[in-house]
């Protein structure tokens, strides 16, 4: 019985995402009192994912190192040259236009674990994009954002570094290794570990939008509009870029959520700083904005078998 209900409550994640998200959007206060606690959210997020992952799964991602090249290349080809094609295309102000490709250079999302693992994508390969994507994200975000928009950023590495050690791989591996050591009490309770996931990054997600309440007032039309066409084009050319290379269906799946989410809470916090409140909003609206598809499609994916 409490299977079920963990099973049913996994399985409903984008209605939770949603729910939530309309809450912290209408009564913010009482989700920013949870600020100082995000990083373990985060931490205990990806603890979760751990622990439904097997050595089998790395070690299919250890045999082709390339597919992760791939990924992270799409990733961060293809967002940024449609954030700039779409700037243009809509006219955007400057300061919205490098909001936007300053989103799209930004690495994946760190919640995209979770989303892969509902919809039945590869997780493994999910973790390695997010893991490589933002340990490259301090040199490979300022030098597109340059070159897209002219103008400068800058990141403190070692920072990013150790957040993504802090809040992603510790974790990960800490629930990876009690999986891997008490395998057979932990199959019993297995069910519990991304239900504990699930709950996390609802707050995640809803804290994000709590804190950028203000910023998500100011979205007009347009920006709405080109924020959505760029959520959508990079969900679709990221699970294409699976299709040419021949990838299995689990990881066209994890490619089209690992592209088209992006790690907007950082490139609001980084145009907001460097940019100005204009540039932050297209950012603030697309972390709102990717987390509602990806859900959506996590849940639809969840009921389609995976095999060839």
């Amino acid at each position: 019985m409490f299977g079920r209900i963990l099973s049913f409550y996994t399985k409903y994640f984008a209605v939770w995402v949603i729910l939530m998200g309309l809450v912290a959007y209408l009564y913010p206060a009482p989700f920013v009192c949870l600020k100082p606690y995000m990083d373990w959210f985060f931490a205990l997020t990806m603890f979760g994912i751990g622990a439904v992952l097997e050595v089998d799964d790395f070690r299919q991602i250890a045999k082709k190192p390339t597919v992760v090249l791939i990924g992270t290349s799409a990733q961060y080809i293809l967002m940024p040259l449609g954030a700039f094609a779409l700037a243009k295309a809509f006219r955007l102000p400057p300061d919205i236009a490098a909001g936007l490709v300053l989103t799209a250079a930004a690495p994946e999302a760190m919640s995209s674990g979770v989303i892969s693992y509902i919809a039945k994508a590869d997780v493994a390969y999910s973790v390695s994009l997010t893991i490589v994507s933002t340990l490259l994200c301090p040199l490979v975000t300022p030098g597109l954002t340059f070159l897209l928009t002219g103008r400068a950023i800058q990141f403190d590495f070692w920072t990013m570094v150790v957040g993504l050690l802090e809040m992603v791989i510790v974790p990960l591996f800490a629930g990876f290794g009690i999986r891997y050591y008490f395998k057979n009490k932990i199959e019993k309770v297995l069910a519990v570990f991304p239900a504990v996931s699930v709950t996390f990054i609802i707050f995640i997600c809803s804290l994000v939008i709590a804190l950028n309440r203000n910023y998500l007032i100011l979205i007009t039309g347009l920006i709405l509009a080109a924020d959505l066409i760029l959520n959508i084009y990079g969900m679709i050319t990221g699970y294409w870029v699976g299709v040419l290379f021949r990838m299995d269906i689990r990881k066209r799946r994890t490619l089209a959520i690992e592209i088209g989410m992006q790690n907007a809470g950082l490139g609001t916090v980084l145009a907001l700083k460097y940019f100005g409140e204009k540039a932050a909003i297209p950012a603030a609206a697309f972390v709102f904005i990717c987390i509602i598809t990806a859900s959506i499609m996590a849940e639809i994916w969840q009921r389609k078998p995976t095999a060839q």
